[in-house]
């Protein structure tokens, strides 16, 4: 079984797991809630945290310190 997008290239966008963690629960939860838009067009995830992960991939949602 294949996960999407895999832990490597999301390490390459965000530098620690916990940071990646903490970003994508946080992220979640706004689409969950419905305070936050989706910005990807096609997610290939039905749930939240998967379309949370899908954002941090294509590099249009980010931690900045």
């Amino acid at each position: 079984m294949m996960i999407y997008p895999s832990i490597d290239s999301l390490l390459e966008k965000v530098n620690s797991t916990y940071t990646l963690v903490t970003l994508s629960a946080k992220r979640a939860r706004q689409l969950q809630d419905g305070t936050g838009h989706l910005m990807v067009e096609h997610p290939r995830s039905d749930k939240a945290i998967g379309q949370a992960l899908e954002e941090i991939n294509a590099g249009l949602l980010y931690y900045k310190n």
